[in-house]
């Protein structure tokens, strides 16, 4: 398992569960800018796995057409298994967020300085 996958399914169930509003909106002060931390991450984290399970994959790539060489490749599966049994990056980034691990700043903070 790669050092990005344990550090980012460590702890967290597969299992979406309920959020109080107050707690998202509590970090920024508005529930729709929480919301919209969340989805950045949350597509940098899908990112990310993606071009790791793009990567790991690339070795099992064949690049002859032959029906022959075409069969099913257990170390193949058992990769694609694992990173299906992963969290949501939604889910992921929303722990993140919840947990102060998630770096970020308002632009107005950035215009005025």
């Amino acid at each position: 398992m790669s050092k990005l996958r344990r550090q980012l399914s460590a702890g967290i169930t597969s299992n979406v569960e309920t959020r109080n509003l107050q707690d998202v909106k509590s970090k920024t002060g508005n529930v729709y800018e929480s919301i919209s931390i969340i989805a950045k991450r949350a597509n940098q984290i899908n990112i990310s796995l993606k071009e790791e399970l793009h990567n790991k994959l690339e070795e099992f790539a064949s690049h002859t057409d032959s029906l022959e060489e075409i069969h099913e490749n257990k170390e193949q599966i058992e990769i694609s298994r694992a990173y299906e049994r992963m969290p949501n990056p939604a889910l992921l980034a929303t722990q993140e967020f919840m947990d102060d691990k998630v770096y970020f700043r308002k632009q107005e903070d950035e215009l005025f300085s």
